[in-house]
């Protein structure tokens, strides 16, 4: 599919998702209990050192955790990976990847030892863990707008009507006012961890993200002068992006080469990482360094961090001491190609 056969809806769809697009997080202490998984903050153990590198292709992330208390400190540590776009649509639209985790290759190491960990799904409304509520009636946790995937498709209104006003169920206008459910699955990576007594822990995760993206571009100049408000506003506020970055946009779009050398499209990716839940440890993050890469020179990267240092053609490098995160990290990759 090429951007100038992407209708209208679609890319209003594409800038939609810009509001869900797949997380993935920092390592949490965690409980599980009756009411799911819950992450919390830690009273003794410290985040000494945090290593992100952050592409479309690859996820790493190396941690140095330490227990400078006199006593072993047992933990559970939960790793949320990226939650399922709710039923699977934007997934099947715009996803490269599915939700079986194991085609992931998620691994991790504890001082460079491999660690199995356990996969824990879980059905969610927001903050709101429903699996047991859902499993008790005899739906699915994960779903699809797929008629015969779709727990609700058949309902009639008078079935339906009680979980519309539960919350259970929405009406979706992108589907034409179809029933559907309102949950999204997320999945846990957990493990249990000891740390002894005055000791230091490196923990590496790598992995290969859930990336978000669009075959075309709400960027497009006719699109953002459609809505000089509204989809300009919304990349500004979750990327940070910039009048230069416009500025390259609309050159390398203006077809400068003329109609010999083919016109210019674009695209999106998303990249998205929880960095929040790293204040969840005792005192900021000691060290912290985040290289983004951005997969081609001539790619366009945008995100919300100050102190970015280019260093190579498509890396982009921050340092930080005594970080503490206040905000999840959203990356836009802009990529640009031809068709003769």
């Amino acid at each position: 599919m090429i951007a100038h056969l992407i209708p209208r809806a679609a890319l209003l769809l594409a800038a939609g998702l810009l509001l869900a697009s797949p997380i993935a997080a920092n390592d949490s202490e965690a409980e599980i209990g009756l009411g799911g998984i819950v992450l919390k903050p830690s009273t003794a153990l410290r985040l000494l050192k945090e290593d992100l590198y952050l592409s479309a292709e690859l996820v790493k992330v190396d941690y140095l955790f330490e227990n400078p208390t006199d006593d072993y400190v047992d933990a559970t540590i939960a790793f949320p990976m990226p939650r399922q776009p709710r039923g699977l649509v934007a997934r099947d639209l715009y996803y490269d990847n599915t939700e079986n985790w194991s085609g992931f290759d998620f691994s991790t190491h504890i001082d460079g030892r491999p660690v199995r960990l356990q996969q824990i799904d879980r059905a969610m409304i927001g903050d709101r863990d429903v699996t047991d509520l859902i499993a008790s009636r005899g739906w699915p946790a994960a779903w699809a707008f797929a008629e015969e995937l779709n727990p609700f498709a058949a309902l009639s209104n008078e079935e339906l009507a009680p979980l519309l006003a539960e919350g259970l169920a929405v009406r979706d206008p992108l589907f034409g006012e179809q029933p559907v459910p309102v949950w999204d699955l997320v999945t846990y990576f957990v493990r249990e961890q000891s740390f002894a007594p005055h000791s230091k822990v490196a923990v590496h995760h790598e992995y290969v993200p859930m990336i978000g993206g669009s075959a075309g571009s709400a960027l497009y100049p006719q699109y953002r002068s459609e809505e000089p408000d509204g989809i300009l506003a919304e990349y500004r506020k979750k990327y940070c992006l910039d009048d230069g970055i416009v500025a390259g946009i609309d050159r390398r779009v203006a077809n400068p080469g003329g109609e010999e050398a083919g016109q210019t499209y674009m695209g999106e990716t998303w990249l998205s990482y929880v960095l929040s839940s790293g204040a969840n440890w005792h005192g900021p993050i000691r060290d912290f360094r985040l290289v983004v890469d951005k997969g081609s020179p001539d790619n366009l990267v945008s995100f919300c961090m100050d102190g970015v240092k280019k260093i190579g053609p498509t890396r982009f490098e921050v340092t930080k001491s005594d970080f503490e995160p206040s905000r999840d990290l959203e990356v836009l990759i802009i990529s640009f190609y031809r068709y003769d």
